[in-house]
């Protein structure tokens, strides 16, 4: 029995190890499957498959035994917030899974903490804490390599994924940065604290020189700051440790042994230091020379806190909900947005990923975090603090360290899925030593003695097996839509693209996959009415017809799944705009309507304002026209296309004056655009001849 024991422990061991291990680099390549789409699935199966051999273990041994830690306690404050913040959420279905296992949902907040909760359970003892670290190491060096070798290569390694020299397995450009930094700390440590071979030191030693080099490629202030500090934080902490040593021997009177000064973390300072003050002038030789631009953009700190604030004033205690960032940047971001060239964007995240998920879970959700953080920084300190009196447990204070190093990331900048996931389990990691170092560290439970205990013990590990296949299986499903989504979305072929979309909604019905089944059918509709008028047949006939009933429904259907998404009522005014085009009834005042509403959910995009006035013009409501058009001026003062409307109108009503004048004042905002100078042009009323004595009609 205990043979059996040991076999499902070692299963679960490895599926956890592996979800770890195997998050930086794992994609599905050539599948057209977004990289964190893919990681998602890792997640999903390789924590339902550690939970269920775990669960079958406990059959074998007769025992539970859990870590007793006030961080897990905290953990599990989060989630319960995040839980009732999505039940209480005007669009449930959003906020607890999203599109496809969205950062910021309830079930991947679910996710993220049962791996740390995983973590401290599986991982307990020093020997699996080391090859986890060790596992990372291989890991980040796999990482690194591969992207290197990509910068110089990117079409041959691809993977049919990543285009671009700055495309990762990470996501975004910064979040490579900052995972190129953990990989520098994570050698330093283990350098600085393990005993290692001279073989092994080197590797370490290139690995490290490897991540400085990537890190000044991709020259992210932030990282640069975090390796300097938590260098330093390294330094002083061996620089106290040698004297403690030293101290005691003087004390004991014993021969002393050769210190060595702690070079590599010193070295590592002065290098980020380096960078850090020298700004663009020596962070930027490297980014130029392989020309790399960092595109990354998101709100500043303010303008989330700003948002932030808003929700707090009109769901001060468990918010819109979670997975709701965007809806409420698009209600409450700050009118300077309009003088950007972000203006049109509504960003999906704030400054960083961890004031993104408090922004919307309200007071409770940022009481719960701020719970949950001061109880693992406190457990932190502790252990330090022990390390440092009894010159042990370096695998506990790795762990913290780099748990930290991380969530200090995800503070400052939306880190997406990876970092994230992997400060917390480490955080969990963490925890789990810390549990197995205290006095009274676990809480156990045997039920094999007591048949009352045995009952309600199997049906409870009965449960952790089924639901984990359930959710799993629930996942699989709508993860196998996305396949369908992206077919449906790259195809030329109309009826292709038809009968993907038609799939991927069978299999997972939200408001992306409906848009875009709203606009295949309005491609349909253009494509039947580019043909020639003679050559429709009767059942061409029907097809416009229906294609254009589907495109309607489509969009009805998106509203009705999200009514505070402004995109959904935008895409339905679209639609009502081009059945109106084609004759339909009230086409017109329906588009205006939809419109309307989507600018009440986002009141400060001006263009919402000029697709109203695109459509009053079409209805010949020149007034209408001009009072959205001047509204969407009045949001953006340089927004060109609307100066290109009101010259429209002004040419319509006979006023050329008027209109040349508003074609000079958008001409004046983008001097060198060619049509503009070409449609100016087309404005000037030619002179008459002086022996004529005809007069020139206004247009």
């Amino acid at each position: 029995m205990r043979s059996n024991v040991n076999i499902f422990d070692r299963l679960s061991f490895l599926s956890l190890f592996l979800v770890i291990i195997l998050l930086p680099f794992f994609v599905l390549p050539f599948t057209n499957i977004p990289i964190e789409i893919a990681k998602g699935l890792l997640l999903v199966v390789g924590l339902a498959f550690c939970i269920i051999f775990w669960a079958i273990a406990r059959f074998f041994d007769g025992e539970i035994n859990l870590p007793r830690s006030v961080c897990l306690l905290g953990g599990g404050g989060v989630v319960l917030v995040f839980l009732l913040s999505a039940i209480f959420s005007q669009t449930s279905q959003v906020s607890f899974f999203g599109t496809m296992l969205d950062v910021g949902s309830f079930w991947f907040i679910f996710g993220s903490f049962m791996l740390m909760f995983c973590s401290s359970i599986i991982f307990r003892t020093p020997k699996q804490a080391k090859t986890v670290l060790f596992g990372a190491i291989l890991s980040s060096a796999l990482v690194l390599i591969f992207q290197s070798v990509h910068l110089f290569f990117p079409e041959a390694l691809s993977l049919g994924l990543l285009s671009d020299k700055t495309d990762n397995v990470l996501g975004s450009w910064n979040a490579l940065g900052l995972f190129a930094g953990f990989s520098a700390l994570i050698s330093l440590l283990v350098v600085e604290f393990f005993s290692t071979t001279k073989l092994e030191k080197l590797i370490l030693g290139a690995l490290t020189i490897l991540s400085i080099v990537l890190v000044a490629i991709v020259n992210f202030s932030l990282v640069w700051l975090l390796l300097g500090i938590f260098s330093l934080i390294i330094f002083v902490y061996k620089v106290s440790i040698i004297s403690k040593e030293d101290k005691a021997e003087v004390s004991a009177i014993t021969p002393k042994k050769k210190v060595y000064f702690p070079a590599f973390s010193f070295s590592i300072i002065m290098i980020t230091l380096l960078f850090f003050i020298s700004g663009p002038f020596v962070g930027g030789i490297l980014p130029n020379s392989l020309g790399i631009q960092n595109n990354d953009v998101s709100p500043s700190f303010l303008s989330t806190m700003s948002v932030t604030k808003s929700v707090l004033k009109e769901s001060p205690v468990l918010g819109l909900g979670p997975n709701k960032f965007s809806s409420a940047w698009a209600s409450y971001k700050p009118l300077a947005m309009n003088v950007t060239s972000f203006w049109d964007i509504t960003f999906n995240s704030g400054s960083g990923l961890l004031p993104t998920l408090t922004s919307t879970t309200g007071l409770l959700g940022i009481l719960a975090w701020l719970v949950f953080f001061v109880l693992l920084i406190v457990s932190g300190m502790k252990s330090i603090f022990s390390s440092i009196k009894n010159g042990v447990n370096w695998e506990t204070m790795a762990f913290f360290v780099l748990s930290l190093y991380l969530f200090i990331s995800s503070f400052f900048y939306s880190t997406g899925m990876v970092i994230f996931l992997l400060a917390l389990a480490f955080a969990g990691v963490f925890v789990g030593l810390s549990s197995s170092n205290a006095t009274n560290g676990k809480i156990s439970l045997s039920f094999f003695n007591d048949h009352r205990k045995r009952f309600f013990s199997i049906l409870l590990l009965v449960l952790i097996i089924i639901v984990p296949v359930v959710l799993s299986f629930k996942y699989v499903e709508r993860f196998a839509s996305v396949f369908y989504f992206r077919k449906a979305l790259t195809t030329k072929d109309i009826p292709v693209a038809e009968a993907s979309i038609d799939k991927a909604l069978k299999l997972y019905e939200n408001d992306l996959y409906l848009r875009a089944y709203s606009q295949i059918y309005l491609i349909k509709l253009n494509s039947l009415v580019a043909k020639d008028a003679a050559s429709l047949s009767s059942a061409d006939r029907a097809s416009m017809q229906s294609s254009l009933d589907q495109a309607v429904s489509g969009a009805q259907l998106a509203v009705k799944y999200d009514p505070t998404n402004y995109v959904n009522f935008q895409t339905l005014g679209s639609v009502y705009q081009t059945a109106a085009a084609f004759g339909a009834e009230d086409g017109y005042d329906k588009a205006i309507e939809f419109y309307t509403m989507a600018s009440n959910l986002n009141p400060l995009n001006p263009g919402l304002k000029l697709s109203m006035a695109a459509t009053s013009l079409s209805q010949h409501k020149n007034k209408e026209a001009k009072d959205y058009a001047n509204a969407a001026l009045l949001l953006k003062p340089d927004y060109i296309n609307a100066f290109i409307v009101l010259s429209q109108i002004a040419t319509l009503e006979g006023d050329n004056t008027l209109a040349l004048n508003y074609a000079q004042k958008a001409l004046a905002i983008s001097p060198t655009n060619t049509d503009l100078i070409k449609y100016k042009e087309s404005l000037k009323t030619p002179a008459p001849a002086p022996d004529s004595k005809t007069t020139t009609k206004k247009p």
